[in-house]
């Protein structure tokens, strides 16, 4: 099915273009996209997905062209320029162009930077969000990111930046810190909170391939971090530190 047409003064028909949905797919299992956006990958003609959605999640685009426009810390990825430009042309082709964002599309999703390019192009857009891999990995390991008397605020960050950006900004001043695509950065991190005066025992908890059958928890001190991380198998990392993530006694193993 091809985008609709109208009628231009002269009485020609005119093709508009199809509406664009940024959809979050989630920390990995398919099985936790909104209700929502598995109606829609159900419904779309085309789908742009991150190299991170799993075979499963793709499953649910039944009838959709799939374009991998995934990217990868450290291997050859799309640019973000060229994701932006396929959005536009198969949104002028197509009525239904899902981009398919792992997590959520508006933290670390580069949302922006794609709203921005299909509003300027004229073409209708809509997010959908998702579960963010933060609350998936709270989940997972039986420890909420707030805690009365013990934690009242939580920050997200990460270590990639743009180009130009300080990589060495001072670490946000919150009781639970939440570090996305982790892996050696953490480190790095480890030793910064340390020299900022955290305490050396501050639980870390670190979530590999959250929500996914390969899911890998590790917890361990602050400063046992700051020395070396943990073996991983190169699955996606998110690294939680902060009292809040201290084991209660008589926890239920996970």
């Amino acid at each position: 099915m091809l985008p609709s047409a109208a009628i231009d003064a002269a009485g020609a028909a005119v093709k508009l273009p199809g509406r664009v949905y940024l959809i979050g797919a989630g920390p990995g299992a398919a099985d936790l996209i909104t209700v929502r956006g598995a109606r829609l990958l159900a419904q779309a003609d085309v789908v742009l997905h991150d190299a991170l959605v799993t075979e499963e999640m793709l499953a649910l685009c039944v009838r959709a062209r799939l374009i991998d426009v995934g990217k990868r810390c450290g291997q050859q990825s799309s640019r973000q320029e060229y994701i932006n430009e396929q959005l536009i042309e198969q949104a002028r082709q197509w009525p239904l162009v899902v981009r398919l964002k792992g997590g959520d599309p508006m933290l670390f999703g580069r949302a922006d930077e794609e709203l921005t390019a299909l509003e300027a192009a004229g073409i209708a857009v809509e997010v959908v969000p998702g579960i963010t891999t933060a609350l998936a990995a709270a989940a997972a390991t039986g420890h909420p990111l707030t805690k009365r008397g013990v934690a009242r605020s939580v920050a997200f960050f990460t270590s990639s930046t743009a180009p130009d950006a300080d990589s060495e900004t001072r670490l946000p001043d919150c009781d639970t810190l939440i570090q996305y695509m982790g892996g050696r950065e953490a480190i790095a991190t480890a030793v910064r909170l340390l020299a900022q005066g955290r305490d050396r025992a501050t639980p870390v908890v670190i979530v590999e391939n959250c929500s996914r059958p390969n899911q890998h928890i590790v917890r361990l001190p602050l400063a046992q971090l700051a020395e070396g991380l943990p073996a991983m198998s190169g699955g996606p990392v998110l690294v939680m530190i902060g009292d809040a993530l201290a084991e209660r006694q008589a926890a239920i193993p996970r």
